[in-house]
């Protein structure tokens, strides 16, 4: 059988990664044009073919993949005369792969729906390292006819796929989880920025903090860059991580809740965006903290 033709919009680190998988096996791939002119031309020179539209890159697919890093990113390529939308045709599936807003997704789906088309929100776990080998984790929601269509298509891109209900749920999942990992890492961050204050090894911290019920891969990742150098192993930059923690937090707003534990993170996150950090890596956290906690000792 052929494989049907896949669009994709959103060529960053996880969108090229995921567009060399799908050119690996041979996928029909149209493209538009992203910040990094290299992911483009390097899909591009492995048979991939780049239009000026999102609204062309729709007229082209049976499939239409979006990987931004905000909803209003994705917003940005779905509506308007040359968005997504008004290229739809009868039952094209759009996917949007980034960490948005479920109200965002919920809206964008209804007027998908009015197309004809389905949306399906399907945040990603893992690194683009596993995008490379087809081992994302992929939180799949959204119509469930929708979702047995694309199955196969999705098996090729993770190692563990998820259906979880009704469109938003994904995301809804996906910010949960990663409030909870950059809890998780900042605090561990925390935990070497205050072994520097208090005048004991980095090393030493991990050793006895791993032996026990703490230990998880978030704090190897972690450790990775504060004991071995390496920002690397989990390739996830700090403004990302504020702002999937600010939608966390408007989440929690919009069920009229109060999120009390994900105030100290976003304080954190945001301050080192403010201070120049935003493009380093989650795990560069511990130098974010290091220099704070130094300045507040030398006042």
């Amino acid at each position: 059988m052929s494989k049907p033709t896949i669009g994709f919009l959103g060529l960053g680190l996880m969108g090229s990664a995921m567009c060399q998988r799908l050119l690996d096996l041979s996928y029909p791939l149209t493209i538009i044009a992203n910040r990094s002119r290299e992911n483009v031309e390097k899909a591009v020179a492995r048979g991939a073919v780049e239009v000026k539209t999102a609204r062309e890159v729709a007229e082209r697919s049976d499939i239409i993949m979006l990987c931004m890093d905000t909803s209003a990113s994705v917003e940005s390529r779905m509506y308007g005369d040359d968005g997504v939308i008004a290229g739809l045709s009868p039952k094209d599936i759009v996917i949007d792969f980034g960490t948005s807003l479920p109200s965002s997704t919920r809206a964008i789906g209804e007027a998908v729906a009015a197309k004809g088309g389905f949306y399906l929100d399907a945040p990603l776990g893992r690194t683009p390292a596993h995008a490379f080998d087809g081992a994302l984790n992929i939180m799949c929601s959204g119509d469930k006819a929708a979702y047995d269509s694309v199955e196969t298509v999705l098996k090729d891109l993770g190692e563990n796929v998820f259906h979880l209900g009704a469109l938003g749920s994904g995301h809804t999942i996906k910010l949960i989880n990663n409030f909870f990992a950059m809890t998780t890492a900042n605090a561990m961050a925390e935990a070497f920025a205050m072994a520097d204050k208090a005048g004991v090894a980095r090393e030493q911290v991990y050793a006895v903090m791993s032996a026990g019920p703490n230990h998880s891969g978030m704090m190897d990742f972690v450790k990775a860059y504060a004991v071995d150098g390496n920002p690397h192993a989990l390739e996830f930059a700090i403004k990302n991580a504020n702002k999937d923690v600010g939608y966390y937090g408007q989440m929690a707003s919009d069920a009229n809740v109060d999120s009390i534990m994900s105030k100290s993170v976003r304080e954190a996150l945001s301050g080192a965006v403010e201070a120049g950090f935003g493009e380093k890596m989650v795990s560069e956290m511990v130098d974010f903290l290091t220099q704070k906690y130094s300045e507040n000792g030398s006042s």
